[in-house]
């Protein structure tokens, strides 16, 4: 059995916050941060469901280096910045069911306020989607510094 580093334990540890900062990069290099909510079903992995036009989406796919911290629903950073990697997966069943399992009623109110404002508005049905977030390899932090 083999012990998780103290990189590991941190990033394992994220999954218990209730919210999350992620960080992508634009195409210049610059950070956009963004607090999110975090569930995750395995200590390796992040999950985070978010619209599929948002902005974080679109960076995601031209550059998966993102940075994940602790954070406040402001997006105020507490604890450490961890490097990772993030794709995106098709993991709609899963996330709901964690996020309900941790959210509870916050995310039962935000989905039927959704559904009443999309139909008030008569604006169709947009499905989201899921990003996987895992810890970046040792190296890959050298390179990013390099």
């Amino acid at each position: 059995m083999s012990m998780l580093t103290e990189k590991e334990t941190a990033f394992s540890a994220l999954a218990d916050e209730r919210y999350i900062s992620i960080t992508t990069f634009r195409r210049d290099g610059s950070p956009a941060s963004t607090p999110v909510w975090v569930v995750s079903d395995d200590p390796q992995r992040l999950l985070i469901a978010t619209g599929p036009e948002t902005w974080k989406v679109r960076r995601i796919k031209s550059d998966p280096r993102v940075q994940v911290a602790g954070c406040n629903a402001r997006g105020k950073i507490h604890g450490e910045t961890i490097d990772g990697v993030a794709r995106l997966v098709d993991e709609e069943v899963l996330v709901r069911r964690l996020q309900i399992d941790k959210y509870g009623w916050q995310k039962r109110l935000i989905e039927w306020s959704y559904e009443l404002v999309r139909r008030i508005r008569r604006k169709p049905r947009v499905e989201a989607v899921f990003i996987e977030v895992v810890a970046a390899p040792a190296d890959a932090a050298a390179v990013r510094a390099a």
